[in-house]
């Protein structure tokens, strides 16, 4: 399989760039929605292992025809790995233990919230890209507003909360190795959705089987709540729209997109759990919305973009 160059190309057409941004629009919403879905108060009594398996297994059953038609003698073994470990079973590990040391509120402002960044970083130590000034202070305005959307927990939580904000950060740079391999592996956003749950449950499920104390001790809901909303909605729904909207917009543009999820999860709080930011926060949303704006370069119709 050819290998995309990752020099300048000319800007994508209009309807390119408004299926881009839809797609990576109905990306963030199912993302936004399971951080408030959480956020009801949902615990779990589930393990990290059992976590990835109810995560993976339905998506990976459902996708397992279009696994076994991906072309793997020309898929090089990098990419699969880039697919598989930055968005399939070890990114769902790294993130749940995370999970288990800090509050699911602390999750948008440090694993979407901070993906975006690490995406443009390896977008530019990889593939050479560059960003203009106006992207650039995109990314500013997005540490920014993110900061002011949910930072605010991360300086006032408990003193070993840490541990779960350096795997949360651990997550983000996963997923965003998973953004850089799709970009550049040449698989659709099927294709890449199949490799990241077929592939994670064709590893997983017989090694927890044989190795793991899999006991699935949690309430009905929880598993209900596993499966669908992070199975169904954020494993294959989102998974493929991502992968949509990085074929359309490129790796880090799409990406930018990221950062709107604690936006969007604040603002579905508004109705759903009746919970009205404080000033700071809505400073913090326009600041982030203005950011995506400029970091995704979406508005651009001149010029150059790459990756």
């Amino acid at each position: 399989m050819t290998e995309p160059a990752a020099g300048p190309r000319a800007a994508p057409a209009l309807p390119s760039v408004l299926w881009g941004t839809i797609a990576a629009l109905i990306t963030v919403t199912i993302w936004g929605g399971w951080i408030v879905a959480t956020r009801f108060g949902v615990t779990s009594n589930l393990s990290p292992l059992e976590i990835a398996i109810l995560r993976t297994a339905l998506p990976g059953l459902i996708l397992l025809p279009v696994f076994l038609r991906i072309p793997w003698r020309t898929l090089r073994w990098r990419y699969t790995a880039a697919l598989i470990g930055g968005a399939g079973a070890p990114f769902l590990l790294v993130v749940s233990t995370g999970m288990q040391f800090a509050p699911a509120a602390d999750i948008g402002a440090l694993l979407p919230g901070t993906m975006p960044l690490f995406v443009a970083l390896f977008a530019f130590m990889v593939l050479g890209e560059r960003f203009d000034r106006w992207r650039l202070a995109g990314f500013a305005l997005i540490i920014a507003g993110g900061l002011a959307v949910g930072g605010v927990s991360l300086f006032t939580g408990d003193p070993g909360e840490w541990r779960g904000h350096l795997l949360f950060l651990c997550g983000a740079s996963m997923w965003a190795i998973y953004t850089i391999g799709l970009r550049q592996s040449g698989l659709d956003a099927w294709q890449a959705a199949a490799v990241v749950n077929t592939g994670s449950m064709i590893l997983v499920v017989p090694v927890a089987l044989v190795f793991g104390d899999l006991q699935f001790d949690a309430p009905v809901r929880d598993i209900v709540v596993q499966i669908g909303a992070q199975g169904i909605l954020s494993g294959l729904l989102a998974m493929v729209a991502y992968g949509i909207a990085i074929r359309h917009l490129g790796a880090s543009s799409a990406a930018a997109f990221s950062a709107l999820t604690p936006v969007i999860a604040t603002l579905i709080a508004v109705p759903v759990l009746a919970e009205l930011p404080a000033p700071l926060t809505w400073i913090g949303v326009i600041a982030v919305c203005c950011g995506v704006a400029l970091a995704s370069g979406v508005l651009r119709r001149g010029g150059s973009q790459t990756t």
